[in-house]
């Protein structure tokens, strides 16, 4: 099972909405605060070519933040993304 590690912020509505969708999921994660660390944050934002939280990864894939998080989960692909750290590609089969 791959590690999922969320950073973001206490009172970011979009990462407590990703925490919960985490929990209900039963997916168990690392959550890092970026509230008082400006440095941690910036490289967040660099690492990820974004500047929102929360920032959500899944072993080395960079999912994105909430709305790619529950997208994943939408799609069905969320739980064999953390199962084998390997995104599904995308597919227009009926």
């Amino acid at each position: 099972m791959s590690q999922v590690v969320l950073y973001g912020t206490r009172f970011c509505p979009f990462c407590t909405a990703a925490r919960r969708l985490l929990t209900a999921k039963g997916i168990n994660y690392e959550d890092i605060p970026l509230d008082d660390d400006a440095q941690l944050r910036a490289e967040i934002m660099e690492r990820s070519a974004r500047n929102t939280v929360p920032q959500i990864w899944v072993g080395e894939v960079h999912v994105g933040g909430y709305t790619d998080l529950r997208q994943l989960e939408i799609s069905g692909k969320l739980e064999q993304l953390v199962r084998t750290g390997v995104e599904l590609p995308d597919t227009d089969s009926i």
